[in-house]
């Protein structure tokens, strides 16, 4: 009997990992995940500072890294990049077999704290991929408005782009839009459209969470509860049907292009009172991928159900989103604090990296 991950595989959508550390790495557990399916890896300041602060795992390499640097920045920089390349060098074989739906990629994230600033973040980005050196390399820029100008000119270089913190349909078709806009004039510059790509990583269960909370400040509307977030990032698959076809997009295609597949994000089930892999198994359709925390792949590995369900009732998507503006749900509101909110945890969660970085640095340097 074919396992969940493979049989997901089979029906077009890639199962990728969101999580990373060393010794996940070294231990080889991320290997035998790939064995089982797993085709990707995401990371984010949280990951990172849980797998560096914690632990004694980087304390070797980091004495080594403290005798030419000390800036916590670049240190971190030093310890992750040799993560990420090993990562891509385990993907490397998923990665070259290959073809418009290419999987094997590696995401790192461009500092969020310059989600504000399109050209630092295009400039750290272009730096984050000299840095690694892999062919395999996603670098994540925030889905914010400055970070639209950021992708553009990020793809327009040839750089692969996981565009993160996608909440809205709004943001999303804006994203999809600057990637192509930044094909365009990769193409133009003489670029090779078959070397970049890029996902747009839509978050899922943090818009239930919100939307979930608001209801119950109205009362009343107890029907509609865990049901915005899958609505949601159905329809955001219909924007990218409309946007990936038609003639525009079939020149670029033929010049090589691949388009930019939705990566569902923030698959975890948040509440307890729903099933535990619901954002998985509804979410289901082609050329999309899912990113997964340990505990979801593995709790869809024993359990999930696997079936073609990402346009099924997507009418019925449209009325929910009504339904929920009926109900005295602002959905502008709600992913504009969701977006506002999420760059301020990474943002968070990236100071407290550095801190962690910074009190290990002092401590072996005392020690």
């Amino acid at each position: 009997m074919t396992k969940p991950l493979k049989s997901l595989s089979e029906l077009g959508q890639s199962p990728w990992i969101d999580y990373i550390s060393r010794s996940f790495l070294r231990e080889g557990e991320l290997g035998a995940l790939v064995d089982q399916g797993i085709v990707g890896v995401t990371s984010n300041p949280t990951i990172f500072q849980g797998a560096i602060a914690d632990g004694n795992a980087y304390d070797d390499q980091l004495r080594e890294v403290l005798q030419s640097e000390t800036d916590p920045r670049e240190v971190f920089l030093t310890l992750a990049r040799d993560d990420i390349r090993d990562a891509c060098d385990l993907l490397r074989e998923v990665f070259d077999r290959g073809d418009e739906t290419r999987d094997g990629w590696v995401s790192l994230e461009v500092d969020p704290e310059l989600a504000n600033d399109a050209v630092a973040t295009a400039k750290e980005a272009q730096r984050l991929h000299k840095m690694v050196e892999r062919p395999n390399l996603f670098v994540k820029i925030p889905g914010t408005e400055p970070g639209l100008q950021a992708i553009e000119e990020t793809i327009a270089a040839g750089i692969p782009v996981n565009v993160t913190l996608l909440f809205s349909l709004a943001r999303h078709k804006e994203a999809a839009e600057a990637y192509i806009r930044g094909l365009r004039r990769l193409r133009e510059s003489g670029g090779d459209l078959r070397t970049v790509t890029s996902v747009a990583s839509f978050f899922v269960s943090r818009v239930d969470t919100e939307a979930d909370r608001r209801l119950d400040e109205i009362g009343g509307h107890d029907d509609l509860k865990g049901k915005l977030a899958i609505a949601n990032a159905k329809l955001a698959y219909q924007t990218y049907n409309e946007l990936f076809s038609g003639q525009d997009w079939e020149e670029l295609k033929a010049a090589g292009a691949s388009p930019q597949r939705c990566l569902w994000a923030s698959t975890s089930t948040k509440n307890p009172e729903y099933r535990d892999v619901i954002y998985v198994e509804e979410l289901i359709g082609t050329n999309t991928v899912n990113t997964m925390p340990r505990e979801t792949v593995e709790a869809f590995q024993d359990h999930g159900r696997v079936e073609p369900t990402l346009e099924r009732d997507v009418d019925e998507a449209k009325r929910t989103l009504e339904r929920f503006a009926s109900a005295g749900v602002d959905y502008d509101d709600v992913v504009a604090v969701l977006e506002r909110e999420g760059v301020e945890k990474f943002a968070k969660s990236f100071r407290e990296l550095i801190d962690g970085v910074t009190a290990k640095r002092d401590q072996l340097v005392a020690a």
